[in-house]
């Protein structure tokens, strides 16, 4: 099943990528927006599984929003892949990874425009980010997919001189520009994926694929680390957990790379989608 969100309205997917309205089709039990659905996501599941698809409708892209678009919590999580920790210059995290987040005011959706901070060096992350559909505390590792709605692609864009500036490190502050955090392009359940736990992921910039890998390589799968997550924090319906990114990134080039204005950043998970970002200068903004 896909779930997406076309102007702020939860809209089912066909495997056409056409759309019903979930509110009109459900005759106003589910919907109109997602925030709510994640509140009562078995319900919903079990609603859409014999939903009455005939009057699905064509809409563009332009229209997607973040397929979580309220989230309580943007989690997210580093050196998660072992090349990545080394190029990064960290060591391989043994019990669990870093844990920082995004505020709400980076999150986005699919397709868009990112304004690049002046005086920065802003990097590309791509990664899995995990939709909470159940309240998560202190779960089981073998019951943390249980509580996952599904999955969809997320970049954590990354400002990479304000985030390691000193004299203590300010992930989530260097994470959180405008539209630093792009999701989407909907969502897509796990039992509708090829393989939950192995997925391919990459991006490129400007046509050069600069990350390639795949989710099997997780030091900590996404089982494992929300149920280590759920043992300090409370995972609510409709929170974004991005499960960390492969090796590839800019910071860790030789020489150093970093977005420049005008470029044009393509992201993608295998059985998911894509998504789209360009960028302008502060100036320009």
């Amino acid at each position: 099943m896909r779930l997406a969100n076309v102007d702020g309205r939860a809209v089912l997917l066909t495997a056409d990528d056409r759309g019903v309205d979930v509110e009109s089709a459900s005759g106003g039990k589910f919907g109109p927006g997602l925030p709510g659905i994640y509140e009562d996501w078995k319900g919903f599941r079990a609603w859409a599984e014999s939903a009455d698809t005939s009057g699905a409708a064509p809409f563009t892209r332009a229209r997607l929003g973040s397929p979580s678009p309220e989230p309580r919590q943007i989690v997210a999580v580093g050196l998660n892949y072992r090349e990545h920790a080394a190029e990064s210059g960290f060591a391989v995290p043994d019990r669990l990874p870093p844990v920082f987040t995004k505020f709400d005011s980076s999150l986005s959706g699919p397709d868009t425009e990112v304004v690049l901070p002046p005086g920065g060096h802003t990097d590309w992350e791509v990664e899995l980010v995990v939709v909470i559909g159940e309240r998560m505390a202190k779960v089981r590792v073998e019951e943390a997919w249980d509580h996952v709605a599904g999955l969809t692609v997320g970049q954590d864009l990354s400002e990479r001189v304000s985030q390691l500036a000193g004299p203590a490190p300010q992930f989530s502050l260097g994470k959180s520009y405008p539209g630093f955090a792009p999701v989407g392009p909907w969502l897509v359940t796990p039992d509708s994926v090829p393989d939950k736990d192995d997925l391919e992921l990459g991006c490129s910039l400007d046509g050069e694929v600069v990350q390639q890998g795949r989710t099997k390589d997780l030091i900590f799968p996404v089982a494992e680390l929300l149920s280590k997550l759920s043992q300090t924090i409370v995972l609510h319906p409709g929170d974004l957990v991005f499960t960390g990114t492969p090796a590839g990134v800019g910071q860790g080039r030789q020489p150093q790379r970093f977005i420049r204005p005008g470029e044009k950043l393509h992201s993608w998970i295998e059985g998911i989608g894509e998504l789209n970002q360009t960028f302008t200068d502060a100036r320009e903004g």
